[in-house]
């Protein structure tokens, strides 16, 4: 996990190949709203490990007329320069190793002088020795190279030297990354985030009032008096100032203008040229209804399309189909858990405590639910025995709340199956009437989203990524006021977390009103539709709250080879809704819980993190005086203003 940022100072950037409504800066002013010093600060919690910048000053060559100039590059670090520039592209670079034996600072930079800053992990597509670092393995990659930046269509200078473009390496890549890239023999800027967005990039596009260009994993905290100055100035609110990047890759090409020779900016979208990966951002379904022999139509609805609730032809479906089925996803799923976990591609000379790879180098985001209790139990599998797991379980409201009691049921649940690990669950408790500085906080790491649902959630996550809790050893029992607990704080720096489950599998309510009120195709079109906007509506903001505690959050459900697994297999095998909640809702993960000999938590219902842990609860108390009150407003929905700021 990294913190990588990049801000543009002196270019006239072109947007209209992306936006069709793109219009020039009224205003050359390039005022920061935040320092330097604060983007860095903030970029050094999700990469305590090490933290530089370089520079990139472009000039061009006034000894010729403006049709005729020519520019050139010069790379300095963060020092001071004489050299009279008229674009400077600041790269920043903080990192979190966990890859490779030798330590890395960021920004990397060949003998091409090319620049690279990367935040992400390849677990495929592109060889990483285990000794390896995967952002010097990709700095390598990207140096070969061709220069041009037209998606190896007809203009390629390079088309038939056997030399890959930018887009077929990134397109290759498996695994989660974002990534700033400066290739300087083609004077092109590259950024982007892979095609299900698991690594938070935000931009700032220039706008009529604001020429600024910027990228950054995070947005540095501004206070109430900053936001506030600078919306009294420019009208442009600092909530609303920086956006999700789309999943994708961009480029940016530098030109001179022939009119004034002043420096131009050319920005496009490139599509993935890998087209497995065309194929999983489409997430098409090929078996989305039930053949005839499996079902009737008029066994699945009735005149006034509503479904039956007795048993179907879906209960009778092939025994075996399934299993195998079933079997597939497992040995997925177990493959994933193996990537984010294998020791063997972890940085063994971290700063921490030396020990702590012989401890538990790998935690899970636990509420003993279905989703987590899986991941817990295949990563028992993949780690070794001498390894503890680290199971991290928020709650506002003690012993009470329901992901608490689940999260007790479930580490028994474990002990019973794996009784040689030793598990520690780590009781993470929190009163949000004391959590002021730190909702602000989280504020600034959950922007540009500004909901309270939003806000709940980035708390909990936040919390549970710090790890600082309790563990009570032995049996968990919910009613044991006498149990000695021993104060702990995780130091695990990867957490596992179950991000993708519910998307792909059916798990959220909305799934089975879009049955019941449409068909198997009107579910199949919402769970895309959830899979299309993961990116915006929950992968950044997670990433962000889980990095800024200097932990990387991994998401073996959304792996490249789960999700073509998962797609691979009929709907009606991966849920069936005609079924109550906990049964049918999931379907296919219930019948891996039960081969892993995890038969309570098949059972269990879907319940998310801001309601399990009950901040939604305290929130909407805090902020709307009642439940009743926030539930007539909406209140998950409502956006924060600045007076909750305070």
């Amino acid at each position: 996990m990294c913190g990588i940022a990049l801000i543009i100072h002196g270019l006239h950037i072109d947007l209209s190949s992306i936006f069709v409504d793109a219009t020039s800066p009224k205003s050359h002013r390039e005022e920061l709203v935040f320092s330097v010093d604060n983007l860095k600060a903030t970029l050094r919690r999700r990469g305590p490990d090490s933290l530089s910048c370089k520079k990139v000053h472009l000039y061009s060559n006034t000894s010729t007329s403006p049709q005729d100039q020519e520019f050139v590059s010069v790379t300095e670090d963060c020092i001071f320069t004489s050299v009279h520039y008229q674009v400077e592209l600041l790269f920043i670079g903080a990192t979190l190793q966990l890859r490779g034996v030798n330590p890395i600072s960021q920004p990397l930079q060949d003998s091409s002088k090319n620049i690279l800053v990367y935040n992400g992990e390849i677990f495929g597509g592109i060889h990483v020795e285990s000794d390896s670092n995967d952002t010097e393995v990709l700095l390598q990659a990207l140096e070969q190279c061709c220069s041009c930046n037209s998606n190896r269509d007809a203009t390629c200078l390079c088309k038939g030297s056997g030399r890959c473009s930018v887009v077929d390496v990134l397109s290759a890549i498996k695994g989660p990354w974002a990534l700033i890239y400066w290739q300087d023999s083609s004077k092109t800027l590259w950024f982007g985030r892979d095609a299900f967005g698991r690594r938070s990039l935000l931009v700032h596009w220039p706008t009529a009032e604001d020429p600024q260009f910027l990228l950054s994993s995070v947005s540095p905290p501004s206070s109430v008096e900053q936001i506030s100055d600078f919306e009294a100035q420019t009208g442009i609110s600092k909530l609303n100032f920086w956006e999700e990047l789309p999943c994708g890759i961009y480029s940016m090409s530098m030109d001179v203008s022939k009119l004034d020779g002043g420096f131009v900016g050319n920005v496009k979208k490139h599509e993935w040229t890998n087209a497995m990966l065309n194929e999983l951002v489409k997430w098409e379904r090929m078996l989305i209804n039930p053949k005839p022999e499996v079902s009737h139509l008029s066994d699945w609805q009735s005149p006034k399309g509503q479904h039956n609730m007795r048993p179907t032809c879906l209960d009778m479906i092939s025994s075996e189909s399934v299993s195998v089925s079933v079997q597939k996803v497992l040995n997925a799923l177990r493959k994933s858990v193996m990537r984010r976990s294998s020791l063997h591609m972890t940085f063994q000379a971290v700063a921490c405590d030396r020990r702590q790879k012989e401890l538990a180098p790998v935690a899970v985001l636990f509420s003993g639910g279905l989703d987590s209790m899986i991941l817990a139990a295949l990563l028992n599998e993949c780690l070794d025995l001498k390894c503890e797991i680290d199971l991290l379980n928020v709650s506002f409201d003690g012993k009470f709340a329901p992901d608490r009691i689940s999260a007790k049921a479930g580490v028994n649940e474990l002990r019973r199956i794996a009784p040689s690990r030793r598990w520690k669950l780590v009781e993470i408790d929190a009163d949000l009437s004391n959590l002021i500085s730190e909702t602000k906080h989280v504020m600034s790491l959950i922007n540009p989203a500004n909901t309270y649902m939003d806000l709940n959630i980035g708390i909990a996550l936040w919390l549970a990524a710090g790890g600082d809790g309790w563990v009570f050893e032995g049996i968990t029992k919910n009613d044991d006021e006498d149990q000695q607990g021993v104060k702990y704080k995780s130091k695990s720096r990867i957490i596992l977390v179950g991000s993708g489950a519910d998307e792909q599998c059916a798990g959220y309510g909305r799934h089975k009103t879009k049955y019941r009120h449409g068909s198997w195709l009107a579910l199949h079109e919402e769970m895309k539709l959830d899979m299309q906007r993961i990116w915006k509506r929950n992968l950044g903001r997670d990433d962000r709250c889980c990095a800024d505690q200097g932990k990387e959050a991994r998401f073996p459900f959304l792996d490249e080879d789960v999700i073509r697994t998962l797609l691979d297999i009929p709907l009606w095998e991966i849920a069936n809704l005609d079924q109550p909640s906990g049964t049918g809702d999931k379907k296919i993960l219930r019948e891996v819980a039960k081969i892993l000999g995890l038969h309570e938590a098949a059972v269990l219902p879907k319940r998310a993190i801001q309601f399990g842990s009950r901040i939604a609860r305290e929130s909407n108390r805090k902020n709307f005086g009642s439940n009743r009150a926030a539930n007539q407003a909406s209140a998950g929905s409502v956006v924060i203003g600045k007076q909750n700021l305070t």
